[in-house]
């Protein structure tokens, strides 16, 4: 990747610290939404990683999610014995260190609980966000749980 962002490189020095050499593939302009990075690497939908910070009585939490698939707050809820929000762009960026759109699923500045959607595992690779809304990489998904100190849980709802 030629001139990487501030935030790609955060994210490649916290990559490299747990064993992962991310190629890191920047496209000419944002893909924030999972449709849209889903489009321009031509793979399935499901191989996107969402990476979602949510609220929950005032802390940060992530949720990774297939792309084809969406939080269920109401069970995110149960899983946490609390009520459960979207978080905004401020707690997001203080959480993880990174904006919305380009947060990675791992690498955060602060250790955030974790959920991992278990349908994510229907692939062998599935890419996620490197740090910027217009990069991404690959990764096994069974690293994924090490990677993110997450726990594989259902926590979702199809598109």
């Amino acid at each position: 990747m030629t001139n990487p962002s501030k935030a790609n490189q955060r994210f490649e020095i916290s990559a490299l610290a747990l064993g992962i050499e991310p190629e890191i593939v920047s496209f000419p302009r944002e893909t924030r939404t999972a449709q849209q990075a889903a489009h321009a690497l031509q793979c399935e939908l499901g191989q996107i990683v969402k990476s979602l910070v949510f609220e929950c009585d005032g802390s940060a939490v992530l949720a990774l999610t297939a792309g084809d698939h969406q939080v269920d707050t109401q069970r995110l809820g149960v899983l946490l014995g609390g009520s459960v929000g979207k978080a905004d762009a401020k707690l997001v960026k203080e959480a993880t260190g990174f904006s919305i759109g380009g947060v990675p699923p791992f690498g955060h500045v602060t250790r955030l609980q974790c959920f991992i959607d278990h349908n994510i595992f229907r692939y062998q690779t599935a890419w996620g966000a490197a740090g910027t809304p217009d990069t991404v990489f690959s990764l096994k998904t069974k690293r994924l749980p090490e990677l993110s100190g997450g726990k594989v849980e259902d926590f979702v709802c199809i598109r």
